[in-house]
């Protein structure tokens, strides 16, 4: 579920998500989950993975669908933006 996007510092990683966790400010946790196809067995395995989202305007909720971008480090544990909140939960 991964793309990348050129910008003038070189390609940038975009994700979409869900927001698992409003907690803290400005910040988000965002879950991304995907389905991936095991090499031998053929299966399809589901795998979430969790990151720490910057939101400087504190607009995404628990449960939104949301479009993240990487970006530098900006703590110690986020390197990943907000872009847009696709989806509003209801």
């Amino acid at each position: 579920m991964t793309t990348e996007i050129q910008n003038d510092r070189g390609n940038a990683k975009r994700v979409i998500g869900t927001v698992s966790s409003a907690k803290m400010d400005k910040t988000r946790v965002v879950a991304v989950t995907e389905l991936t196809r095991h090499p031998l067995y053929g299966k399809y395995v589901k795998s979430t993975q969790k990151f720490h989202v910057h939101d400087e305007k504190n607009e995404a909720k628990e449960g939104d669908k949301v479009l993240i971008i990487e970006t530098r480090p900006l703590s110690k544990t986020k390197r990943w933006r907000l872009m847009q909140v696709l989806e509003r939960a209801v």
